[in-house]
């Protein structure tokens, strides 16, 4: 009933195939780790750090865009108080930092 053609085509399901096929998949990770996954993970690991260091006298420019001069820095809280004019204080909580201006210093040149 088979053939022999049918028979004599097919042959034996080798590992080698199933290695090429896994290959491109492989190699795709690993340019997506190296371009995505890594440099976001040091860009959060520096923003962490930033927002450890704030202190007193430093002004910052949080996510909404406002400047201000940190007034009190709350460890406990995770939050700080910001002067955003001459008496007029907000809190903010520090992961909403995303810039800190060491003392009042010149903005980086981009």
């Amino acid at each position: 009933m088979i053939t022999p053609a049918f028979a004599q085509g097919a042959g034996p399901a080798g590992g080698a195939d199933i290695a090429l096929q896994v290959v491109p998949f492989v190699l795709i990770f690993v340019i997506m780790y190296f371009l995505i996954l890594r440099p976001q993970q040091k860009r959060v690991k520096d923003h962490q750090s930033m927002v450890k260091n704030v202190r007193r006298d430093d002004t910052v420019v949080t996510n909404g865009g406002i400047v201000g001069r940190v007034v009190k820095a709350m460890d406990e809280a995770g939050e700080i108080e910001v002067e955003i004019a001459p008496n007029v204080r907000v809190k903010v909580v520090r992961t909403m930092i995303s810039e800190v201006r060491v003392k009042g210093g010149p903005v980086k040149a981009a």
